[in-house]
């Protein structure tokens, strides 16, 4: 055998022509019978089976969850294959009545799998019903849910898989990359020919258009999804002196639960359901009603009348709950109505919040936030300030990470925004190999780029604060900590020396958005201290230059979690 391989050998090697023409034909062979069986099917589909390109033309080009259709060739993308499993147990099972009717099993090649692509945009249509084209208002919502927006990458699937999976009943689409969720429609329905701006990234459906809406009913599989499940739970406190402005819709239920009274609020659409025994109160945080001041948990222990493992509160002390309701008291956003001639800027190293920080304020104020940079998917994200040149005027602040004196220099009044550098560090390492809300990769950690990332931007970190406190006019300094801890307090401060107004309910609203888009989930924190204590012990200088620094100019120093224990 080994003789006769070497012959092979010598014979092509003195023959390449013939043995490249010997690939050829190979290879057409193998394309010959490829095209074959992605055809062999067609004349096996009965008079009955319905047609896959029904209701298009011939050499229409669509793409629908993943399938996608040219002209009679079809391809059944991993998407397409994976599309009913990915709805998740939310939705409900297709309707009885739709006939199995594909006879050829996998055995009917390319023919077979449109049919397949087919029933998938069939079972699609049966769990998300488009239901009309509505009007939509910026200060008070048609779907007063949760929204969350994208320039770049919108789909009409996407939309409706983020708020079924937060369990919606309607998932709406308006300006082609907002997405809005709710389980009410609080607005008119007008002509279809009104939404008529395509999806940003799916360019052959609509996504509403300018203040409109189009609705999607979401078929949960479980009433139960929609419950408060997904609520959250803010305490316990105690009833506020003018009960019917604080929390002005009450209901009385004697088998009340903690279910019944989320489910009665949202029904009412508004955000807080608090439990006092047998009634069940629904209303906004205001002024009269703030939840800063929580009480002991236990003055709340009283056992709900419909289920025995839960607490319901007293009449004097109630438990709350946030429900699913969006406030949009402090989502509607705008540029500056007249342009600002004082440049503010919004100073952090990168990896302490600025992003974070960009998102309170523009709740807090109503105005666009700016950039000394330029950041696409800042921007796709719903940062519409971010496109601007930093010196248009438009925007209430100016993002930046600059440090040299001119550049500090050239801003009137400055947020100077300050983060334990352990944790500013690892933030802004996740975000440069990660992106916005990803993470480093294991061998980024324990590769060259750590040791060699912490060399190069300690310093920084240091640096950067000791600049601004130098060079920066009229700055405030921010903790980060801080305004993570007391966000109404520090908030109000920067809002402050924005040169707004303060409405306090509008920022008591921020509290119950204060994440935005861009938190970066705590799911997957590192098993290890990263750090090693060269590391610490450079990094603990730094620190004790920074809080001397703060000192100095009659300012708080660094928290004490600074230092590593």
């Amino acid at each position: 055998m080994a003789k006769l391989l070497v012959k092979f050998q010598r014979y092509f090697r003195r023959k390449p022509v013939r043995f490249f023409t010997l690939i050829a034909l190979y290879l057409t062979a193998g394309s010959l019978v490829f095209l074959h069986s992605g055809f062999a099917g067609e004349a096996t589909i009965s008079e009955n089976e319905p047609n896959p390109l029904d209701g298009t033309s011939e050499g229409t080009a669509f793409q629908y969850l993943g399938v996608v259709q040219l002209g009679r060739g079809f391809k059944e993308t991993p998407e397409a294959r994976n599309s009913v499993r990915r709805y998740g147990p939310w939705f409900k099972s297709v309707s009885k009545d739709t006939p199995e009717r594909n006879k050829m099993g996998d055995h009917g090649g390319a023919w077979s799998r449109a049919l397949k692509g087919r029933k998938v945009r069939e079972k699609e249509e049966d769990r998300a019903k488009y239901i009309g084209c509505y009007m939509d208002n910026t200060r008070r919502r048609a779907l007063r849910g949760v929204s969350f927006f994208d320039y770049k990458k919108m789909t009409v699937f996407r939309c409706q898989d983020n708020c079924a999976e937060r369990g919606y009943l309607y998932a709406g689409l308006e300006f082609g990359a907002e997405c809005y969720c709710g389980h009410k429609i609080q607005a008119l329905n007008v002509s279809e020919s009104e939404c008529n701006m395509e999806c940003k990234g799916e360019k052959s459906n609509i996504c509403g258009g300018v203040n409109r809406l189009s609705i999607y009913r979401l078929e949960l599989a479980q009433e139960s999804a929609r419950r408060y499940g997904s609520a959250i739970f803010r305490g316990c406190f105690h009833r506020p002196d003018n009960i019917s402005l604080a929390l002005p819709v009450t209901g009385v239920m004697l088998n009340m639960s903690v279910d019944k009274c989320v489910d009665f609020c949202t029904e009412k659409e508004y955000p807080l359901a608090a439990l006092g025994g047998a009634s069940c109160h629904c209303g906004f945080p205001t002024t009269l009603f703030t939840l800063h001041e929580r009480e002991d948990e236990q003055l709340c222990a009283q056992k709900c009348g419909g289920e025995e493992f839960e607490s319901c509160g007293t009449t004097e002390y109630f438990i709350v709950y946030q429900t699913q309701v969006q406030d949009n008291r402090c989502m509607d956003r705008r540029f500056l109505p007249a342009r600002s001639k004082q440049f503010i800027a919004l100073a952090s190293f990168p990896g302490a919040g600025n992003t974070w920080a960009r998102h309170l304020i523009e709740l807090a104020t109503g105005f666009y936030t700016g950039s000394y940079y330029f950041d696409g998917s800042l921007y796709n994200k719903g940062f519409k300030g971010e496109r601007d040149h930093w010196r248009s005027g438009r925007t209430i602040c100016i993002k930046t990470h600059e440090s040299g004196q001119k550049e500090i220099e050239a801003f009137d009044s400055a947020i100077l925004l300050i983060r334990n550098p352990y944790k500013a560090l690892m933030a802004e390492f996740n975000r440069k190999y990660g992106g916005h809300i990803g993470f480093a990769s294991h061998a980024h950690w324990k590769g060259k780029e750590w040791p060699e990332f912490v060399k190069n931007y300690a310093p920084w970190w240091a640096a950067h604060t000791l600049d601004w406190l130098k060079y920066g006019k009229n700055v405030l300094v921010v903790h980060f900590e801080d305004l993570k801890r007391d966000l109404f307090v520090q908030l109000k401060r920067m809002v402050s020396l924005l040169g707004t107004r303060v409405f306090e309910d509008r920022l008591l609203c921020v509290e119950g958005q204060k994440d935005g888009n861009f938190k970066r989930s705590g799911l997957r924190k590192l098993e290890y201290d990263p750090y090693t204590p060269e590391m610490r012990k450079t990094i603990s200088a730094y620190i004790k230059t920074v809080d001397m620094a703060l000192k100095l100019r009659n300012l708080t120093g660094v928290p004490d979690d600074y230092y590593p224990r």
